[in-house]
């Protein structure tokens, strides 16, 4: 009877998957779960467009040169870091206006336009683009202060094309990409505040150059959101308007206006280390730009 009950036991404790010792036994081969494989991540675009600060452009020593820190890049990196599946596309061109990403003739394209081309990119990857960023607009107003003076029938001219472009653009690149894809623009700072350093005449210059940015911003953030595009108020960041706080300045050798600081520190209009003034952001300046825009993105 005893020999009976140990075999008895040995075939429960077997069938219970265990060895007549309390140890586990090893599931038969064909009968062990296969190993999982890891799912990869479902592929995401953003997808970058506008002007030179949307391409990474800046003034350095050796001149100006593309860059691989333009704000663009910095968010890529940050966004990265919970989408490490994350592509960067950048469709910008140096030199666009609202006029040239409409109807091309700048940069070269497939398509006619940088436009078209972001319509053709967005329509392709239709349900995985998670952020398209843009600005656009600054350069059909540059050419109206080159000479250190504002020509006004220049600037009403090119708000006068704004206005009518900018809620075409915005409408175009929404429609294109759906309802769902985050899609954030921006508004611009004034690098001709850096005029405000040659004396009575510059500072009139400065005054006069800020009016016609924010008229600028103000047609963007109507165009943007009418189209349910967001808003990254870089002119706000950058102090455009503040010219009653004053601030210490290495570039001015004194104090000067808030935002005449912040364009001297962010970007190399006022010169320094024997650089050419030129309007472009510093590294420290498409910083500010991506942590501006960070908040919209994300």
């Amino acid at each position: 009877m005893r020999v009976l009950v140990t075999f008895v036991l040995a075939g429960a404790l077997l069938a219970a998957g265990c060895s007549a010792s309390g140890e586990p036994s090893a599931a038969p081969a064909s009968t062990r779960p296969p190993t999982p494989t890891p799912t990869p991540a479902a592929p995401a675009h953003y997808l970058a467009l506008g002007d030179s600060l949307a391409v990474g452009v800046q003034r350095t020593e050796a001149g100006l040169q593309g860059t691989d820190n333009g704000y663009p890049d910095i968010l890529h990196a940050r966004l990265k870091e919970d989408a490490p599946a994350l592509a960067l596309t950048k469709l910008g061109c140096a030199g666009e206006t609202a006029a040239t990403m409409v109807d091309g003739g700048r940069c070269t394209y497939a398509a006619k336009s940088q436009l078209e081309a972001a319509e053709a990119f967005l329509r392709e990857h239709r349900g995985s683009v998670r952020l398209v960023t843009l600005d656009i607009g600054a350069n059909d107003l540059v050419g109206c202060a080159r000479t250190g003076a504002i020509d006004e029938s220049c600037v009403r001219t090119g708000l006068r094309r704004a206005r009518t472009l900018l809620p075409k653009i915005a409408d175009r690149l929404r429609a294109a990409a759906g309802p769902d894809v985050r899609i954030v623009g921006m508004t611009y700072y004034d690098p001709f505040l850096a005029a405000w350093l040659l004396g009575p005449s510059g500072e009139r210059v400065a005054r006069r150059s800020v009016n016609s940015v924010n008229d600028l911003n103000d047609l963007l953030v109507r165009a943007f959101r009418g189209a349910d595009i967001g808003v990254a108020d870089v002119a706000e960041a950058f102090d455009t308007t503040e010219f009653d706080r004053t601030v210490s300045s290495r570039a001015a050798d004194g104090r000067v206006p808030l935002n005449v600081a912040r364009v001297c520190a962010w970007t190399t209009m006022c010169g320094g280390s024997g650089r050419t003034p030129d309007i472009h952001p510093n590294d420290r300046g498409y910083r500010e730009i991506a942590e501006t825009f960070l908040p919209e993105v994300r």
